[in-house]
Order: structure tokens, then C-alpha cells, then sequence
């Protein structure tokens, strides 16, 4: 039986995957098909927003859809094969599930294409929810009983706190340690590396009772 006191919600680029070299690729293909100039290496600084988010800064409003269309037309093939594990990912998931908890990833990356990443890296999740960022999290966290959300932007802080959820920041993507302190994270991480032992030590009271 899961343990709904256990179980957490993950983030998914630069929290379980490193997908900037994929991202990059990808936008730079969608610069090449396009004809508009996008500079992948500043996309990947601010890695974290919705994909038409990104691309209003590079195009006029008109043509983002279409430059978004192409752009998930070619990350299956493009970007999910140069994914790899965030230090870490692989352990932080099965410490979760040792503990009779459920694993839950809530991410902005369209639904489709986390689905993909999950499976070629090999991760076993119970639920994954796409297309939400920010407090859009919330609903997502609270339907599904996560009682922390791990991840890496301000916004997944913004997320936990909409989803009654402990708010447990790694310091792996665009923001350092003391940022993500500053904006309220109830839990400063490294990397992933550091989350199973922090996990052990915060069920502990919650197993005893």
C-alpha cells in the first residue's frame, strides 16, 4: 500500500533531467526552419518558463505558434535522445518508493514529451502532469496527495506552496542556493545526490507516529 505521507512531486528539466543540451538543439533548429534569430545558450540561462514564453522574445506574437508547433514536432527525435539523469534523480525516485510513497511529475514541458523523457530515462512514475507552471502546479500536487515537490526554478516554489506541499528547492538550474532561500523554499538541496538522506530524516517523524 502507498503511504500518501511519503509521497512527492517531482519537476522534470534540471530537477530529474538534464535536457539543456537537447533544448538547445532543438531551438536551433527551430531558428534555422524559422528564419528568426534565437541565441539557445541565453534560452537555456532562464530555462524554466512555457515554451511560447520563450519564443515571444524572439518573434512576434503572430508567429509563436506556429514556431512552437515545430518545435514539438522535433523534440521527440531531436532532444529526448541526448536527455540524461540529473545526479541524483534515479535515487531521490527510489527512496520515494522504498518509503511506500507515490512519485508524481508536474512539469511545464507538454505532457508528450515528459512521458517520453520519463521513459528513456527510465524512471518509474505513478502520475505525470504537463503544460502547468507556477501556482498552475497547485491543483495538479494536491489531487494527487504530494506532501513535498522538488524542483529547481522559483516557480516550483510558487508550485509546492499552491499545492499544500513542502517546498524542497535543488540548487541545479537557473538559480543558485540563496535565491531560492530568498523566494521561500523550505528546503535548500544541492543536487539530487543530497535528497535521500533529507527524505529519510523528514518521514521519520510521520513513520513514528
Amino acid at each position: 500500500m502507498s503511504d500518501p505521507m511519503n509521497s512527492v512531486g517531482f519537476d522534470l528539466d534540471l530537477t530529474l533531467a538534464d535536457t539543456r543540451a537537447g533544448i538547445a538543439a532543438v531551438y536551433d533548429e527551430v531558428a534555422s526552419r524559422t528564419g528568426f534569430f534565437i541565441d539557445s545558450g541565453a534560452v537555456l540561462a532562464r530555462l524554466g518558463p512555457p515554451l511560447e514564453w520563450e519564443l515571444a522574445n524572439w518573434m512576434p506574437a503572430a508567429e509563436v505558434p506556429a514556431a512552437a508547433d515545430v518545435y514539438r514536432r522535433l523534440y521527440p527525435s531531436i532532444a529526448v535522445p541526448v536527455t540524461t539523469l540529473m545526479p541524483g534523480a534515479r535515487e531521490a525516485v527510489d527512496a520515494v518508493r522504498r518509503a511506500g510513497g507515490r512519485v508524481t511529475v508536474v512539469t511545464g514541458k507538454n505532457a508528450r514529451d515528459a512521458a517520453h523523457t520519463v521513459e528513456f530515462l527510465g524512471l518509474e512514475v505513478d502520475e505525470l502532469v504537463g503544460s502547468v507552471f507556477g501556482a498552475a502546479k497547485g491543483p495538479a500536487l494536491a489531487t494527487f496527495g504530494a506532501a513535498a515537490y522538488v524542483g529547481d526554478h522559483v516557480a516550483d516554489i510558487e508550485a509546492a506552496r499552491a499545492g499544500g506541499a513542502v517546498s524542497v528547492a535543488v540548487a541545479t538550474g537557473v538559480y543558485p542556493a540563496v535565491e531560492l532561500r530568498d523566494h521561500g523554499a523550505d528546503v535548500i538541496l544541492g543536487d539530487l545526490t543530497e535528497f535521500a538522506e533529507w527524505f529519510d530524516s523528514w518521514r521519520t517523524p510521520t513513520a513514528l507516529v
